[in-house]
């Protein structure tokens, strides 16, 4: 028996079937998507020659300011990182549900791009992307980089230097992403959360929002968090688990 088949009989009484009916998905996803493609968690990621270095002294404006070449340089060993992984079958399940309800919408707290990488559309990035690059100063977004020898390289707009293009510890998530995703919650008829801490917020509000707003509040995660009080079905285990369930659930009923 497959692990799918073996999976969809441990599906809650009824779970099934909401979800095949249900068209307004959001999906909100954290680290434990990734953690199956082998993406250390931001905390985990400090070993060999950064495991001196505390990553969330790392990760801020002012150390970008004080030492822009080390923090560049320490962003570029975990892109090198992230480069070597592949999408995961949660993050291909979560690309074949949204081909197969139109109505999803996609929040991802990660800026390891493996949703894009899966074939998932339009997908509401909250921290970034770490494969993007902008600059410090202006902000423009880099689509080359003229000296990729150059620690960090310098934005071809106005020669201010070339940063991750990722939200750091004291800078906001953009506002048209919040709004958007604020927006799917109120409308959404299923919320579903995916390896996230749910500690987090603006992310952590939006099941508070789908709660209610009516949507049905389904939590997947190895772990109990503060979201399993508010969840309507808790799913404890992988996400490369319970995802290809869930979507082969709804591609049988559509089929």
């Amino acid at each position: 028996m497959s692990s799918e088949n073996a999976l969809a009989n441990q599906l809650p009484t009824g779970l099934g079937g909401q979800l095949v009916k249900a068209e307004r998905w959001l999906i909100l996803t954290g680290a434990g998507v990734s953690a199956d493609s082998g993406v250390p968690t931001f905390r985990d990621a400090q070993t060999g020659l950064w495991a001196r270095y505390d990553a969330y002294s790392l990760a801020t404006p002012a150390a970008f300011a004080e030492n822009p070449a080390l923090v560049w340089d320490w962003y570029q060993w975990r892109r090198r990182l992230i480069a070597a992984a592949k999408p995961n079958a949660g993050h291909q399940s979560i690309a074949e549900l949204a081909a197969l309800k139109p109505g999803l919408t996609l929040v991802t707290q990660n800026v390891d791009g493996l949703h894009q990488r899966a074939g998932s559309p339009e997908v509401i990035e909250f921290h970034g992307n770490i494969g993007r690059s902008k600059c410090f100063d202006c902000g423009t977004v880099a689509t080359s980089i003229d000296e990729p020898d150059r620690r960090p390289p310098v934005c071809s707009i106005c020669d201010g230097l070339l940063r991750p293009d990722v939200v750091w510890f004291g800078e906001s998530i953009s506002l048209p992403a919040i709004e958007a995703a604020y927006a799917a919650a109120e409308r959404s008829e299923i919320f579903l959360a995916v390896g996230t801490s749910s500690l987090v917020y603006p992310a952590a509000g939006l099941a508070e929002v789908a709660a209610d707003a009516g949507a049905l509040i389904v939590e997947l995660n190895l772990d109990q968090t503060p979201m399993s009080a508010l969840a309507d079905h808790v799913l404890v285990g992988p996400a490369a688990l319970w995802l290809p369930t869930i979507a082969a659930c709804v591609r049988e009923a559509v089929s």
